[in-house]
């Protein structure tokens, strides 16, 4: 079972489940816990390897096992079956997206809604030469070379640092063949987000990317256009991650569609 931390707001709350990216943890959404602690009861996760569950003696199962997004998304929905949720909201970032969109084509009746940022919908040419760089030479310079590369291209700008440094930190703390673990899924990215992207969520879904997310941006806003329950929303000033860059601005239009998408609905005289 991964490590998880529930912040209860009251039985008829709804919840909402937090997915970081690869290489990251539940830290990364420390300036959200509060603002959405006010209206839901919040699920916070580490994936497998990540954050706390990298010390929990039961993922020692995983250590041989292949990864696969299947595999990664079954471990957060046995988190939630023993939590008793059968119903929440997900929020996720980066990698995390594809997670969250694989819950949904796993169990569909338990996604909501969901908040998407940074999502990863296509890779682009620049994005498959990196991927390619890192196969090409994970095995012969340490793994945070690699995450450091990826990180100054995907989040290059000064306004951006505090984001590329939290991720590269985060990712320090990952054991190397944990890394490696991780990197083998980006085999299955393509042929997955083809899929996805002919396929709109049943759930209503908002994409929340910053306006200088040059790798992601522009293929997120043709997919949207072309489905009837997808939203998205540009942030002015912010890279991949809204959600670190511009945390007032996330919370703000991530809370008020949650609140639409809410099982709460005003009651009507």
């Amino acid at each position: 079972m991964l490590y998880s931390k529930p912040f209860y707001n009251s039985p008829d709350s709804d919840w909402v489940v937090f997915i970081h990216g690869a290489g990251g943890s539940s830290s990364i959404w420390h300036r959200q816990l509060k603002a959405y602690q006010e209206e839901f009861n919040v699920l916070l996760v580490d994936l497998r390897g990540h954050g706390k569950s990298k010390e929990m003696s039961t993922m020692k199962k995983y250590y041989k096992e292949k990864y696969s997004f299947k595999t990664v998304s079954r471990d957060v929905l046995e988190v939630l079956h023993e939590n008793n949720i059968e119903r929440a909201h997900f929020v996720g970032v980066s990698l995390g997206t594809i997670i969250i969109r694989t819950i949904a084509e796993m169990e569909p009746e338990i996604v909501q809604s969901a908040v998407l940022c940074g999502a990863i919908t296509r890779l682009d040419i620049r994005s498959r030469i990196l991927v390619w760089l890192g196969h090409t030479f994970k095995k012969l310079v340490p793994f945070t070379w690699l995450y450091e590369l990826f990180a100054w291209v995907i989040m290059p700008k000064k306004n951006h640092e505090e984001s590329r440094s939290l991720f590269i930190q985060e990712a320090k703390n990952l054991a190397r063949k944990e890394f490696l673990k991780w990197f083998r899924l980006t085999y299955d990215v393509n042929p997955l987000l083809r899929y996805f992207k002919e396929k709109d969520m049943h759930a209503p879904t908002l994409y929340i990317m910053g306006e200088e997310d040059h790798m992601f941006l522009p293929p997120v806003k043709k997919m949207v256009a072309e489905f009837e329950r997808s939203y998205l929303e540009v942030v002015e000033g912010s890279g991949h991650v809204v959600n670190i860059d511009k945390p007032a601005e996330f919370n703000r239009i991530s809370i008020e569609f949650l609140r639409q998408q809410s099982a709460r609905l005003p009651q009507t005289a």
